[in-house]
């Protein structure tokens, strides 16, 4: 088969980060007319080379060229002018403004004339927004008042507005509904239609090989090895990210659904807007409970309802039979809740991972509850780190420095450090690679084992009947169906009731 015209090329490329090794002579071939992806564990240098193409850093060695030239992108701004646009996996809008001006963000001047035409920046944001699929989003509303798909989608509009000849997509369906998902295929597909070329990063292999036309694999920062579409294979590509073929079961694999009678924590008669109507659930002691739908179906709303981070206009939430006023009361009776979003509400990434993790666990280390000694509190932290292997150079650096997977470990830490007996987990591996699922999903799975209890909110449903004991789907703001464990259910069987 004749090969397509080469539109990027990345040769030898090099980058480190003080001691540790990102990217080691790594080179990669982008062509027109075609879908690349990506794919390796956290860490493994799939983002690194991608931000360097598109201009948010700079290599330490090797070269580039776009189009047949020398490439030396000066900012992510400059490639995007150039025509290489990405769409990067944390989150790139500021809260405070309107989509109108998180899409015109630094080019607002060409609306100006004496003053801005605000009405003519509205218009011309809603034809960038219809053109991509998502006309549900209004110019005027303001930015942080939208969820995390929302916001996400302003970002795609914001690329997809300069018609770039490379779009770089980055983790960026992990978090998005299945709404939105379809809404980056169809865009992806359209720029292959027209001879341009995607760069495509995910952690969902089944994903990552329904959509590419060939696929690249990193490890440790080096190219282990690039698959065409023929030689897709689930196994050899798994075997191949993470340098040995995975140990022990993925999932459970048994499908024993026992948990105790003894219910933990409940909503009775739970009204919040049009997110929780008339809503009631148990959960029980051992049970790992499953909450499926559709991105607006009201269940990332349950979440914060359930650690007492948001309050219901009526009925109330009861940990053993005590009212959940709020999260410090949460936090007192071993709840602990991992945000959906959580860059924004599970961490502070300007903080180290010891300050992360020793947050949540004051009161166990503390003498008193108040008198901080630094050897038990670097005790405490380091076991999290070893326990959950946590890939760092030392607790003192920056959690904004590490990769998806090691952010989500911290959460974790976090919660497991100070002895949580609920967890209530929203979409807890979202962005984070097999190897690292895996280790989750056991270590879920042991803490059922030990009695405690698990609420997994997830929009992936093969997560959901893989790990669950009982499975709750909601569709707008009520319980439409609930199954219990089973080997033979299947996703077509649970998607009936979330549309």
């Amino acid at each position: 088969m004749e090969k397509k015209e080469v539109i990027v090329e990345v040769k030898h490329m090099d980058k480190r980060f003080g001691s540790t090794v990102a990217l080691n002579d790594v080179s990669i071939t982008v062509r027109r007319g075609e879908i690349l992806g990506l794919i390796g564990e956290n860490g493994s240098g799939k983002s690194t080379v991608t931000s360097i193409i598109a201009g948010m850093q700079k290599a330490d060695g090797g070269e580039m060229l776009y189009e047949g030239r020398e490439w030396h992108p000066s900012s992510m701004i400059n490639a995007l002018e150039n025509g290489i646009g990405m769409i990067v996996q944390e989150t790139g809008t500021v809260p405070g403004i309107t989509v109108a001006e998180n899409i015109f963000l630094g080019e607002i001047e060409q609306f100006k004339k004496g003053v801005i035409n605000r009405k003519q920046m509205m218009r011309k944001a809603g034809e960038i927004l219809d053109s991509i699929g998502a006309s549900h989003i209004k110019p005027q509303m303001i930015t942080g008042a939208l969820d995390l798909q929302d916001r996400k989608l302003i970002e795609i509009a914001k690329v997809m507005s300069k018609n770039p000849q490379i779009l770089v997509v980055d983790e960026t369906t992990t978090a998005l509904s299945q709404i939105g998902r379809d809404i980056i295929y169809k865009i992806m597909e359209k720029m292959k239609e027209e001879n341009k070329a995607v760069v495509f990063i995910s952690h969902d292999l089944d994903e990552i090989m329904n959509v590419c036309d060939s696929l690249t694999v990193l490890r440790d920062g080096k190219i282990i090895v690039t698959f065409a579409k023929e030689e897709f294979n689930e196994d050899l590509i798994k075997t191949s990210m993470i340098g040995r073929e995975l140990q022990g079961d993925y999932y459970r694999s048994d499908y024993d659904g026992r948990y105790d009678s003894e219910v933990v924590l409940e909503v009775q008669d739970g009204n919040l807007g049009d997110q929780l109507i008339d809503f009631n659930l148990q959960l029980h002691r051992g049970e790992i409970l499953g909450i499926g739908g559709l991105s607006h179906c009201g269940m990332h709303a349950l979440g914060k309802v359930l650690f007492g981070a948001e309050h219901m206009a009526k009925g109330k939430v009861l940990c053993h039979g005590q009212m959940v006023k709020d999260e410090a009361f949460a936090m007192k009776n071993r709840i602990g809740y991992v945000a959906k979003d959580r860059d924004v509400e599970s961490l502070c990434l300007n903080a180290s991972i010891k300050d992360n993790i020793a947050a949540g666990g004051l009161d166990q280390f503390a003498v008193s509850r108040f008198l901080i000694l630094p050897g038990r509190e670097k005790a405490y932290v380091q076991k999290q780190i070893d326990g959950l292997s946590i890939k760092c150079q030392e607790m003192n650096q920056y959690v904004s420095a590490l990769s998806g997977g090691n952010k989500q470990k911290v959460v974790f830490g976090k919660w497991i450090g100070r002895g949580s007996e609920i967890l209530i987990l929203d979409c807890p591996t979202r962005g984070v690679d097999i190897g690292v699922k895996q280790a989750m999903y056991q270590l879920m799975y042991q803490m059922k084992k030990e009695g405690k209890s698990i609420v997994i909110i997830s929009e992936e449903m093969a997560e959901l009947i893989g790990m669950v004991d009982r499975l709750v789907v909601m569709k707008d703001g009520r319980i439409s169906k609930e199954f219990e464990r089973s080997n033979t259910l299947s996703e077509s069987d649970i998607i009936q009731y979330m549309i």
